[in-house]
């Protein structure tokens, strides 16, 4: 069995004084792509903002490669896509700086070296941004600005790539460049935790499903399976969510619904 490249063992964590994670249990191994599913509430965003250290452990253990969280310094092994962000923070970057801070880890006392300039270009290129390089971030649509957030993830090259609700607010032939991207990031070796509202072109993809309650975990296996038991309709389309009631859907939420 291939080695945990993520840990969350016991983990319970509030936002303000509301609890989020309640005991979450979470294993993501070297090469694996797990899908982390659940309602609006659950507590998805929070579990993977808790495995990056942006929201604190209450009680509880997080590891990543085999050791706790807080002594992790080896960033440039982990790729975040996170739910919504102002990636620009209204500074007039451009694209190509935007995806370049992805390669910090990796710079030189921040100096831009031929590697990080080739890791740019090809991270675009992996998401079809790169005639949009020279580009400022708020002349793009919403669609194409998480493309670009994702291929900030993709620049450092990481070990393992962690991505909130990637789909959300892409079309559907984005999604399916996503798809595609993904796939040859997983061949080489990448290991990946997604959240999703929708498990899409991305499920051909997937190794296992974690589906969320509450900030329970109250199903971890392979996604074919509600935890109920009963199959769910196997094709993209219409997309898959996991209802209220922990279920595998295959109607959408209702418009307007996030997940949190």
């Amino acid at each position: 069995m291939s080695e945990a490249v993520l840990t969350l063992c016991g983990v319970h964590a509030d936002l303000g004084a509301r609890p989020v994670l309640r005991g979450v249990d979470l294993e993501v191994r070297r090469g694996e792509v797990v899908a982390l599913l659940g309602a609006n509430g659950s507590g998805k965003s929070t579990a993977v903002r808790t495995a990056v250290g942006l929201v604190p452990v209450a009680s509880g253990a997080v590891e990543l490669f085999g050791g706790p969280r807080e002594r992790f310094r080896d960033w440039r092994r982990v790729g975040y896509v996170p739910q919504r962000t102002t990636a620009a923070g209204g500074v007039p970057a451009t694209v190509a700086e935007i995806v370049a801070s992805g390669r910090l880890a990796r710079s030189r006392f921040g100096r831009a070296r031929k590697a990080d300039r080739d890791a740019v270009r090809a991270a675009l290129e992996l998401v079809g941004m790169a005639d949009r390089a020279k580009d400022r971030m708020d002349a793009l649509s919403g669609g194409q600005h998480q493309r670009v957030l994702i291929a900030r993830a993709l620049a450092s090259r990481p070990e393992l790539l962690i991505m909130d609700e990637p789909l959300a607010g892409v079309d559907l032939a984005s999604q399916q460049t996503l798809a595609h991207t993904l796939q040859g990031q997983v061949a080489g070796g990448t290991s990946v935790l997604l959240v999703l509202h929708e498990l899409g072109p991305l499920e051909p993809l997937i190794d296992r499903a974690v589906v969320l309650r509450d900030g329970r975990v109250v199903h971890d296996g392979p996604p074919d399976r509600s935890p109920e038991g009963h199959d769910p309709v196997h094709h993209a389309h219409p997309p898959h969510h996991v209802a209220r009631d922990g279920h595998l859907a295959t109607s959408p939420l209702p418009t307007g619904e996030r997940a949190d």
